[in-house]
């Protein structure tokens, strides 16, 4: 068994990486511009030019995967000729500023602006502020006798200026999109790397995508597990009855029943739900409005919708499950010839039937843990509720590439983890099931 969990490791390993270089390319190729969904829709080519080099989306495809793999700092390190280090400075309690800076020979940290053609260093001061002072001798002279230096600058970017060509950026302040004067001509913006335990930065949020994730997976897990536990148990009774009762009654009513739930959409079963119960009956909230991060817990009744609408369609689909292994194992030949033996109907079905019957449904049920957590994105959308199914949504219509491999690294773990839990559950129920 441990040979066989450890070469399952392994390959959820290679499919992550495979997965993560995927969607890396089709993330590429997909229609839309990042630059223009930061700037708006009446950016100019100018500034959508700046933004993307900003953004780093001017360096090659290939460049910018082994960045958010492995990192950029090493790459940037060589060219500034400095070591690099990321500092992390709370503000108030719980927020946190992540800052990049070059480490000067004397030990100073150090970050860069060019001002009316001269450069600035800001250095690091023992409480967290920056003193600014003129460094107009980091100047160094290529071959074709340019003026040119690397470093790092306020924005967390490996920058390369050139003395009397400065370019134009643009910035986000208080009273909108700034132009400012002599920029880099060139920017490696600076990250760990997701095996250093950095997601990279979200660009529709500007923050670390790990601090943005964190939350809404919080907030589909709570959901999902809810919805699991509320389906799971309705479902599997319902369909141990239908199968017990094969072509009776209650049989033809739970099928029935299980085929509406199964088949309805999840936001035709949301809005019923909505208009049943918070227009009509006024009994609960229509929206997830959340007004804080533990609004959740705070407010249980803005999850009764949400679940309620997920949990239906899995109790359809787990129940026509149960129903048909259960039929087929009690149409099995061990099943009659137990009964042969004399075993009363209540040994057959608790010794045989139940232990072979759950087989499919477990398959079933691990399956669609992967679905919980990320594949309730119509029912997140529909109640607005902020999870990692409408995190990924978002992401991808805003075309925010590093969010979208998060995502996806999360529920690559989710889809092989619960299906090596599925195996080592399969040998629990049936000794005879063994890996190796």
């Amino acid at each position: 068994m441990a040979r066989y969990i450890v070469r399952r490791l392994m390959t959820m390993l290679l499919t992550m990486v495979i997965v993560s270089m995927l969607v890396f390319a089709i993330v590429e190729i997909a229609p839309g511009n990042v630059a223009r969904n930061i700037l708006g829709a009446y950016a100019t080519p100018e500034q959508e030019a700046s933004m993307s080099m900003q953004l780093g989306l001017t360096r090659p495809v290939a460049i910018r995967y082994i960045s958010w793999l492995c990192g950029s700092d090493w790459q940037a390190s060589p060219e500034i000729n400095l070591p690099l280090t990321e500092t992390v400075s709370k503000q108030g309690l719980v927020e946190k500023s992540q800052q990049w800076w070059a480490i000067k020979p004397n030990g100073d940290l150090a970050q860069w602006e060019m001002k009316d053609g001269q450069m600035y260093a800001f250095i690091r001061q023992p409480d967290g502020t920056t003193l600014e002072v003129l460094d107009d001798n980091v100047w160094k002279v290529d071959a074709s006798g340019q003026e040119y230096f690397w470093g790092v600058d306020t924005g967390n970017r490996a920058a390369k200026w050139i003395r009397g060509q400065g370019g134009v950026e643009y910035q986000l302040d208080y009273s909108g999109w700034v132009q400012k004067n002599d920029a880099p001509a060139e920017y490696i913006p600076l990250n760990k790397g997701l095996l250093r335990g950095e997601a990279g930065m979200s660009l529709r949020y500007n923050t670390p995508v790990a601090d943005v994730i964190q939350r809404r997976i919080l907030n589909s897990v709570i959901l999902a597990s809810l919805a699991m536990l509320f389906s799971i148990p309705i479902a599997v009774a319902l369909g141990l009855l239908a199968g017990l009762n094969e072509g009776k009654l209650v049989d033809r009513l739970i099928s029935m029943g299980g085929l509406i739930t199964a088949g309805s959409p999840d936001f035709a079963t949301g809005i019923l739900l909505i208009m049943v119960f918070a227009l009509w009956l006024k009994l609960l909230p229509g929206a997830a409005v959340f007004t804080s991060e533990n609004a959740v817990l705070k407010d249980p009744h803005l999850l009764i919708l949400p679940v309620l609408t997920a949990s239906l369609v899995e109790i359809g689909y787990i129940l026509r499950i149960t129903r048909s292994s259960v039929v087929e194992v009690m149409n099995s030949a061990y099943v009659r010839t137990a009964i042969l033996k004399g075993l009363s109907y209540q040994q057959v079905v608790m010794r045989h039937v139940l232990r072979n019957a759950m087989m499919a449904p477990i398959t079933v049920i691990m399956l669609h843990i992967n679905w919980f957590i990320g594949g309730l994105v119509v029912v997140e959308s529909v109640f607005g509720y902020p999870g990692l199914g409408n995190f990924i949504l978002n992401a991808a219509l805003y075309k925010d590439v590093y969010s979208i491999e998060a995502g996806a690294m999360v529920l690559i773990v989710l889809a092989v983890g619960t299906q090596l839990v599925a195996d080592v559950i399969y040998s629990l129920i049936n000794p005879r099931i063994r890996y190796s």
